[in-house]
């Protein structure tokens, strides 16, 4: 019994040192846990004001990018027009001088007076073969001058909408410059956003459950697309024999990221390729569009539905071309190359999935 008492005093002590360092450190796991929790808080109301800041860059590049091409139609419609201008011009010049040396022939052979030339005539045999000769020449002459007229219209009707292709060319020149101004300033806002959003995300721990929220986004988005789209019976024959055949979705080195780890235990389920702000993003292959909308990590993200439960994603876009639904063609613009989604540099973040399942991209691209 005294040997039992002479234990119990050795060992409690130092069970006691052990409960009081194990109440200390979940005492550190729960701050730690709040802290993380107040991080993840802030920076979900910063990922709303980054969205915000993205979806203004989004339409504001869009515009630019239809006032860049508005430009190129109209340079292209002057030039044509100039060109249609300078033939018209001379067609002008070349009947202006054949009518002129007309009435000059008329009037040094005197016949610019009809009347006197039929009251001279001394043969009256004649009179009838005269009056017709000079009916047809009125008449061919009539032709010339309505031709040299109707010449003269058109020239002044190319002039008139030359000089307003040129107002028009002014003012979409303006218009280009404010969208660019605009559009400095919106990136300047989202830099400063994402700069807030990186100090709040500041450990390994958030930034993993940053990343697992965004993919629990990704994976509810795509849920509730496909559910919508089911509702809409499309003929598609999926990917199954285009391995290794696709199309580029844009131009740009490729990372090959697919499988990689990329932080803790998440791993990459797609590619990078990178690339300059406002290029093309093409669809890879026939399809409709499942989604196009801003979504949390990704950005401005597109989906297409392939059929037979495939499914491309095209992340990080500064802009998109297509709605939900619209059928578009392999190789068609469905977007243009961004750094949506809080990135630090243009590129297109793309994945392909067969029945929800990510696949590795460099094995079914044209590479």
């Amino acid at each position: 019994m005294a040997l039992c008492l002479t234990a119990l005093f050795l060992f409690h002590p130092v069970d006691a040192q052990q409960n009081e360092e194990l109440k200390e450190i979940q005492q550190q796991i729960k701050q730690k846990q709040e802290q993380i929790e107040k991080q993840l808080a802030r920076a979900k109301q910063l990922q709303a004001q980054l969205k915000a800041a993205e979806l203004n860059i989004s339409r504001t590049a869009k515009e630019l990018d239809k006032t860049r091409q508005e430009l190129t139609s109209n340079r292209q419609q002057q030039s044509e027009l100039t060109e249609e201008q300078e033939r018209l011009l001379a067609d002008v010049k070349n009947q202006q001088q054949a009518l002129s040396s007309q009435f000059r022939s008329m009037y040094m052979s005197g016949d610019y007076d009809f009347a006197k030339m039929l009251f001279n005539l001394e043969d009256a045999s004649k009179l009838e073969r005269t009056f017709s000769y000079y009916q047809y020449l009125s008449k061919a002459r009539k032709e010339q001058i309505d031709q040299f007229r109707a010449l003269v219209a058109q020239f002044k009707q190319v002039s008139e909408s030359l000089t307003q292709k040129q107002q028009e060319l002014t003012v979409l020149e303006k218009t280009q410059q404010q969208q660019s101004t605009q559009l400095v300033q919106q990136q300047g806002l989202r830099k400063s956003t994402l700069q807030q959003i990186e100090q709040q995300i500041d450990s390994e721990a958030a930034q993993i459950e940053q990343l697992q929220i965004n993919e629990q986004a990704l994976l509810k988005a795509i849920e509730e697309a496909q559910q919508e789209a089911q509702q809409r019976p499309v003929n598609l024959t999926g990917l199954a024999s285009l391995r290794g055949a696709l199309l580029l979705p844009t131009q740009g080195r490729i990372r090959k990221m697919f499988g990689r780890i990329r932080q803790g235990q998440i791993r990459w389920k797609g590619v990078l390729f990178n690339g300059n702000t406002g290029a093309p993003v093409r669809a890879v292959h026939d399809g409709k569009i499942l989604y196009a909308d801003w979504l949390r990590g990704f950005g401005l993200m597109t989906v297409i539905d392939h059929g037979d439960g495939y499914m491309t994603l095209y992340g990080h876009n500064q802009a998109l071309l297509k709605n939900v639904g619209d059928d578009v063609q392999s190789g068609e613009t469905i977007a243009l190359v961004g750094q949506s989604g809080g990135q630090s540099s243009p590129n297109l973040y793309f994945e392909i999935r067969h029945k929800g399942k990510p696949i590795d991209p460099a094995k079914w691209l044209k590479l």
